[in-house]
């Protein structure tokens, strides 16, 4: 329960600083509000770019291969192995395991777009999700739910551009419903895998 407060609060202070920067991107737009001096955009646009500190290792990600771009220019849909993302043992164990995954070991890059496997024998391609849906608040679940939506939407592009069928593996039964009533076209299978 402490874990999940902390996942709240942390999500809101991340959309406080967002929204913060939002506002203040143009000062301009900001400053006539509060009667202070107004700069110009061009003046803006010649500042100096702050840099953002390099992470110290803890973000890290294996360098991607470069995307194979066909010759109409686009992303190949040759399928590429690639380094499991993450790190998560038992979440790459089940994208190995579950689907087959053609690539033990490896996710697939199809389109330009990260999978987690691509089925033995067959021409689909899999997103994993192995996450504690059933312990998480109402709230937790339904930002869970719109985060997932984005990057299942991004996955089924790819695989349908490429002709290739596209499956989502969860680990419960009510993960399945929730995207389901969000989304009910989808396909998704129930693994049982655990984190």
């Amino acid at each position: 329960m402490i874990v999940l407060g902390v996942v709240v609060v942390a999500v809101a202070i991340k959309e406080e600083l967002d929204a913060y920067e939002l506002r203040h991107s143009y000062p301009e737009e900001a400053g006539t509000s509060r009667g202070t001096k107004v700069a110009s955009r061009e003046a803006e646009a010649q500042r100096k770019p702050k840099l953002k500190p390099e992470p110290a290792g803890q973000d890290w990600q294996p360098p991607v291969p470069p995307v194979h771009v066909d010759q109409t220019g686009r992303a190949s849909c040759e399928p590429v192995p690639v380094p499991h993302a993450g790190g998560d043992t038992s979440h790459n164990e089940c994208a190995d395991e579950f689907p087959p995954n053609r690539y033990p070991g490896m996710d697939v890059l199809v389109g330009g777009v990260r999978f987690d496997a691509l089925q033995v024998g067959v021409r689909v391609l899999w997103e994993i999700k192995t996450q504690q849906f059933d312990s998480y608040s109402k709230f937790i679940r339904r930002r869970e739910i719109e985060t997932e939506l984005e990057q299942i939407e991004r996955e089924q592009d790819a695989a349908a551009a490429c002709g290739y069928g596209y499956v989502i593996g969860v680990s419960t039964q009510a993960h399945k419903d929730a995207l389901l009533g969000a989304l009910p076209s989808l396909k998704i299978v129930v693994t049982g895998c655990k984190r």
